[in-house]
């Protein structure tokens, strides 16, 4: 299949994040994450990078820098050495003219080097600062190095992930990094809606990837104290409906299956050409699936397994139930409605040619986010900046 034409950027293109200056000087993924929600919607995102650049440059596929060309897009890029006097003095100067200031080192590292919360807001009072840590600012483990492996640990998501037979199974990729990124680009918009609107000061956000993440669990606290039970690890199973899983097809593809209302297992139940399971004492509510799920996962199996992949899609895609395919990215980029709706999209690259990446998200009616400009090569626009600020 051919890859769509490369869509050009479109650097004048009015967001509704125009005028928000945001200066970014976290490392890797969360707050590289938060400012791209921003840049994406039209904020001036410079980054503050070492002369080396943000460690996510050195993450690389084949030689190739792919992190940095997806979550430096729309982003400018300035060196500056936070340990240097001319780097202190050219953040000083910057702080003034900015709406937001990320930055994600150890707590205490900011306040060592001249720019904890105080000394800030008297250079600009109503600044956002954004405090990355990996256990916040406060607290017994704020002193230590964060990253997001064991916030996945520490969180609770491990142990619900995988399966009871093995051990707890980490993400094999910054989900913890994400999940923060995406909060903490929420909660620069609150702030800034009680700064801007409302006539507020600005504040200090303190965004651990430890809270946002566990929060995403779900009432993991109401249900220990409820029940006082840890239920074991159920793979792709769920633990509160049945049927729910992944049934492997004849020809070695993978269907995902969720029914997870009693209309929808019904409905599966009758299309699969066994409606006598809903009246069976083991199967009728979900509380009796859940109980007989081994029984009930070997009835669904036999029936995918019967079939091919793109079979098993048009049969359930016919009978209106919720099954889709288990997709590798190659896979995903090949869907058609993938390419129909514009999930991804190929950008223009000068190293590459062009280079597909994920579109902006979310997709507003009347005032959309763009792709506006590359990932920036290192201190690309050091003498842009030094001319909008003039002598110093």
């Amino acid at each position: 299949m051919t890859k769509p034409t490369a869509q050009p950027f479109h650097p004048e293109q009015r967001c509704p994040l125009d005028g928000v200056r945001v200066l970014d000087l976290s490392r890797l993924v969360a707050g590289n994450m938060l400012s791209l929600q921003l840049a994406d919607f039209g904020a001036e995102v410079i980054k503050l990078e070492p002369a080396t650049g943000d460690p996510l440059r050195a993450w690389r596929e084949d030689g190739v820098a792919a992190y940095w060309k997806v979550y430096g897009r729309n982003k400018k890029s300035v060196r500056l050495d936070l340990r240097s006097e001319n780097g202190k003095a050219l953040l000083a100067r910057l702080i003034p003219t900015a709406h937001v200031l990320v930055e994600s080192f150890r707590p205490g590292s900011m306040e060592a080097a001249g720019f904890g919360p105080e000394p800030v807001a008297r250079l600009n009072a109503k600044l956002v600062f954004v405090r990355v840590s990996g256990f916040g600012q406060t607290g017994p483990y704020a002193h230590r190095p964060g990253f997001g492996s064991l916030v996945e640990a520490m969180s609770g998501f491990a142990a619900k992930n995988g399966f009871a037979d093995k051990p707890p199974a980490l993400p094999n990729f910054a989900l913890a990094d994400m999940v923060a990124g995406i909060q903490g680009a929420f909660a620069v918009m609150v702030a800034l809606r009680e700064a801007e609107r409302l006539g507020g000061a600005g504040q200090v956000i303190d965004l651990s990837l430890l809270e946002p993440l566990h929060a995403t669990l779900g009432p993991e606290a109401a249900a220990w104290r409820i029940t006082g039970r840890i239920p074991p690890r159920s793979g792709n199973r769920a633990s509160i409906t049945a049927p729910r899983n992944v049934y492997e097809t004849s020809d070695g593809g993978w269907v995902a299956l969720s029914a997870s209302t009693q209309a929808m297992t019904e409905r599966l139940f009758r299309a699969i050409g066994r409606p006598d399971m809903i009246g069976d004492p083991r199967f009728r509510t979900n509380a009796d699936r859940l109980e007989h799920v081994e029984e009930v996962d070997a009835v669904i199996g036999a029936f995918v397994g019967a079939r091919s992949l793109a079979e098993n899609l048009r049969f359930f895609e016919a009978a209106e139930t919720t099954v889709g395919p288990v997709y590798d990215a190659a896979g995903f980029e090949s869907d058609p409605h993938v390419r129909g709706r514009g999930v991804l999209v190929e950008m223009e690259d000068k190293e590459l040619g062009s280079v597909p990446m994920h579109a902006v998200v979310p997709r507003l009616s009347r005032t959309p986010g763009a792709l506006r400009r590359p990932a920036p090569d290192l201190g690309e626009h050091e003498a842009e900046i030094d001319a909008l600020l003039g002598p110093g």
